[in-house]
């Protein structure tokens, strides 16, 4: 009889650990969705980055994730300048469809649906870190340009952000020698402030700003990762958008540079270390193979920063605020250990455009047919394949200021374009003719006239969406 109680003794604990083990064992993989984190540096050049060829620049943790995944060659900004691209990333449709033509000319309307939004609703913690710039984000805050238009307005959970652009380094003060936006006498900084969930913040601002935002997305990832919740992180670095600021030991690094390289390069690098200090905090929280990041720059070099030769497009013609490939082109991969065939080097016509429905098909979540979407799903890609839909890419950017109306369609390895203010439509092969050399408008006249009638539907189409037909607002 005491050997049978032993021996039910013995089953009946053989049989509570075996359900804790089952049961343990759930609550570990409960996480099954990936966590998703997009990071976009702000002025980035496309030829700035170790990945594209710059022997000089120190990227290691970009050139690491480059190497481990999924490198894009041919990737465009929707616009080439800040806000309109972020539009685009959000929703995966054109500016133009959203009445944002250029920085500080309006806000995110709240009809339009964000994948922060789409995700929070599929049960995701949603966190935004850094520069916003899609409205003002201080409610009493009155400006000659924008709208308040905050990020917890558009699907966001946890926030710390600016409006718009803050010096690299130390971005509560006046970098020495700034006279632009921003400056003031006293040595403060009189631009953009850095509001938490709707609060400014006095502390912690000291220091490198790439590091400084890294410290308050690190927390809400490791808490998304405490509760056992999927999360979807937007970390916009201020990086390297002028003022561009390096500190003491990021200066250091480049000796036989110039100084205006080297505060450029300098916060590239800090940039990049921020970046690797995620990468190496996902390791170390066992999900890196279950979280896919996605990284691009929002438009093309600075242009004064590009002009001194400072700044670099690579081989492309142009900088921000130009429709020249400059402008438009801009380094970007896509990161998934486990998940992504190493080493990748895709020279599909790819745009911030397709960010958002690829991450609703990587979901299985099904758009709203009703809504124009213009970007493409590029889970094909990531899944091995080589092909994706032939996806014709158009480009605007408008501003009163010298009656700036700027417009580039691209269509296989053809483009044209009002590159700059006082240029004609031109026409280019960038197959043959990268650096847009070579005016093809007088040779090419039926192309040409194909091309423009291609992009007059395009901006048809952007008119009817803005004034109300996707959305009663």
């Amino acid at each position: 009889m005491k050997n049978l109680f032993y021996c039910k003794l013995i089953l009946a604990i053989s049989i509570n650990f075996l359900i804790l083990g089952c049961y343990a064992q759930k609550t570990i993989s409960k996480n099954t969705e990936p966590n998703i984190i997009l990071i976009m540096a702000d002025d980035l050049g496309y030829g700035d980055v170790g990945f594209n060829g710059n022997k000089n620049v120190i990227t290691p943790s970009l050139d690491k994730m480059s190497k481990e995944g999924i490198t894009f060659t041919n990737f465009y900004a929707a616009a080439p300048l800040c806000s309109p691209t972020r539009a685009s990333v959000l929703t995966g449709r054109s500016p133009f469809r959203q009445g944002i033509f250029a920085a500080h000319t309006g806000g995110m309307r709240p009809a339009e649906k964000t994948i922060a939004e789409v995700l929070k609703k599929e049960g995701y913690k949603t966190g935004f870190f850094g520069k916003w710039h899609l409205g003002w984000i201080e409610p009493d805050k009155v400006e000659s340009r924008g709208m308040y238009s905050p990020p917890w307005h558009h699907g966001y959970d946890e926030t710390f952000a600016t409006k718009s652009a803050v010096p690299t380094w130390d971005p509560t003060k006046t970098p020495k020698g700034w006279t632009s936006f921003g400056a003031k006498d006293d040595g403060s900084w009189g631009g953009s402030i850095y509001v938490q969930n709707g609060k400014p913040v006095t502390t912690n601002l000291e220091g490198d700003d790439s590091r400084i935002i890294m410290d308050r997305a690190i927390p809400f990832i490791e808490e998304s990762i405490s509760k056992e919740t999927p999360f979807f992180a937007t970390i916009w670095f201020h990086t390297p958008h002028e003022p561009v600021v390096a500190g003491p030991e990021y200066l250091a690094k480049y000796p036989k540079l110039s100084e205006g390289k080297k505060h450029l390069y300098g916060a590239i690098t800090a940039m990049d270390e921020q970046i690797g200090r995620l990468n190496q905090f996902l390791k170390d929280k066992n999900i890196e193979e279950n979280t896919i990041i996605f990284f691009c720059s929002d438009n093309g070099p600075s242009d004064p920063l590009a002009k001194k030769g400072i700044a670099s497009a690579g081989p492309f013609r142009g900088h921000k605020h130009q429709m020249w490939e400059g402008g438009l082109r801009v380094p970007s991969l896509i990161s998934w250990p486990g998940h992504i065939k190493e080493g990748v080097a895709s020279n599909l016509q790819t745009s911030t455009n397709d960010y958002f429905p690829t991450i609703l098909d990587l979901l299985n979540i099904k758009p709203n047919k009703k809504i124009p979407i213009d970007g493409v799903s590029l889970k094909p890609l990531i899944n091995g394949g080589s092909v994706i839909a032939d996806n014709p890419l158009a480009f605007g950017y408008q501003r009163l200021y010298k009656n700036t109306e700027l417009y580039a369609f691209v269509s296989g390895q053809y483009k044209i374009c009002i590159p700059e203010v006082g240029k004609e439509m031109m026409l280019f092969d960038l197959k043959n003719d990268p650096g847009e050399t070579h005016n093809l408008a007088s040779e090419k006249p039926e192309l040409l006239k194909t091309m423009m009638a291609e992009l007059e539907k395009v901006k048809t189409s952007w008119k009817a969406s803005r004034e109300g037909q996707d959305y009663r607002w």
